[in-house]
């Protein structure tokens, strides 16, 4: 390990320039006018793959952005891993938020600034350095790697499931590990092991048949807005609890260690709530607030509208009213369940007075992997051999999808392991990835290819 960690080190400079090139190319999944730049992505990673020293490499072409593959497969007996990442980008407008042009890669301080920089091309160019520094000395990996970069990831992923189902063979593996996230705080080495699942519906009154004249008709017609509101209202309890029925049937308590885990990490609702301008927090009683953050179930309105919303007056009693509301889900819940019990609690508390539709858009499941997994246990040795400090444990808010796709259509569980800060400014003007993070980075995923063998044959699991 001394001469990889070494190479990782003397190699610095030479990093950060190829780091700059990719952040160049301008990858935005988003837009037709860059398809052929998301092109031009996909063949710099296929090349620099080829160039480090994977065998087969190959650009793999699906309905949308293509999929890039390589793998290094000469460890017989050991493990395979599936490193699992993006090479697409966030549109960067509004562009005069920018202190230095988002696809001109630049260093201010501790930080290198471009579009893509920790989201996710920084967290992918890791991995990349991480085997090649073992490739270059000594020629051989202490697990076998698969690699699945796609270019879809920032529109939704949207062929990747029937692309890892088309292609179960080939992506056979041991475990996943993702880094397209974040550590909780800089200096604060962690490691996720859940994320929340989603339902995502929309809910549609309507009144009378057309829009009428709210001073020739108020007063004898029940205003979808009004009803719309009024049945949101009915939706938590006074406590911030869900009042669906059912809804919190299904949920897996938090055991005492992650409670424990939870209180070891630095954290403030004062300057929370502060740094969101907000005089106090609000949610559901009886827990703190990173359990309601990553451990309980929510609902939240998304967006609400209907009626008159120009500049100026239009005295209007609207036909229609409309309103888009997601549940975040944790595990055990199913969210087609919840979804089922969302639309029979909608339907029955819609006054006869106005008529109502409930849609399921999408939704997705609650992913966790037990903090004693052989990869997890993995993670956080690598973590304090990279960082110096011995990480904590965390959960996410948010959900990726393709996690619990990992598990559902190849078995295998999933290791997060992030490197940006909550501050890095992804999706947003001035992005940055830390340059000490990024070679701390390296430094991690170095020792976790080194150490999962040994985690994975203490759990006595058979290997690819």
């Amino acid at each position: 390990m001394d001469q990889v960690l070494s190479y990782l080190e003397t190699n610095r400079s030479r990093f950060i320039g190829e780091l700059k090139d990719l952040l160049s190319i301008p990858s935005v999944s988003t837009s037709k006018e860059h398809v052929d730049e998301v092109r031009r992505c996909a063949q710099w990673v296929a090349d620099h793959m080829r160039s480090i020293g994977l065998g087969h490499v190959e650009i793999m072409e699906t309905p949308g952005h293509p999929v890039v593959y390589g793998d290094w497969l000469n460890a017989p007996g050991k493990p395979t891993l599936l490193i699992y990442g993006h090479y697409d980008v966030q549109p960067a407008e509004p562009l005069e938020l920018w202190t230095s042009p988002p696809f001109e890669a630049t260093l201010r301080g501790d930080n290198l600034y471009a579009r893509g920089a920790e989201d996710d091309k920084g967290q992918v160019f890791i991995h990349l350095k991480a085997i090649e520094a073992f490739l270059r000395n000594g020629g051989t990996l202490p697990v076998n790697v698969k690699l699945l970069i796609e270019g879809e990831e920032e529109i939704g992923s949207e062929h990747l499931e029937q692309f890892v189902e088309d292609h179960r063979d080939l992506l056979r593996a041991d475990l996943v590990i993702v880094s397209d996230s974040g550590m909780f705080a800089r200096g604060v080495p962690s490691i996720c092991y859940g994320l929340r699942g989603l339902v995502y519906m929309q809910v549609d009154l309507e009144g009378p048949n057309k829009d009428l004249h709210s001073g020739s008709f108020g007063g004898t017609v029940h205003n979808p807005i009004q009803a719309l509101s009024e049945i949101i209202a009915q939706l938590h309890d006074k406590n911030g609890k869900v009042t669906i029925p059912g809804f919190y049937r299904d949920v897996r308590p938090l055991s005492k260690a992650e409670r424990t885990a939870f209180r070891k990490l630095p954290w403030s609702d004062r300057k929370y709530a502060k740094e969101l301008g907000i005089a106090a927090l609000h949610g559901e009683k009886g827990f703190t607030s990173l359990e309601r953050l990553w451990a309980r179930p929510t609902l939240e309105c998304n967006g609400i509208w209907g009626g008159f919303t120009g500049e100026g007056a239009k005295t209007v009693l609207p036909s229609k009213a409309s309103a888009k509301i997601s549940m975040r889900l944790v595990p055990d819940q199913k969210s087609r369940t919840i979804a089922r019990l969302f639309e029979r609690h909608i339907k029955k508390i819609t006054p006869k007075t106005v008529k109502v539709r409930v849609q399921n858009l999408h939704g997705g499941e609650a992913a966790i992997t037990p903090i004693d997994s052989p990869g997890v246990r993995a993670a956080v040795v690598a973590l304090e051999k990279g960082f110096g400090k011995k990480p904590l444990y965390q959960r996410e808010g948010g959900s990726i999808p393709i996690v619990v796709q990992f598990k559902q259509l190849l078995g295998i569980d999933t290791v997060l392991l992030g490197f940006g800060l909550p501050e890095g400014n992804a999706h947003a003007p001035d992005e940055f990835i830390d340059i000490e993070n990024l070679f701390g980075g390296m430094r991690t995923c170095a020792h976790f290819y080194n150490e999962l063998p040994a985690m994975l044959t203490r759990k006595g699991r058979s290997v690819s």
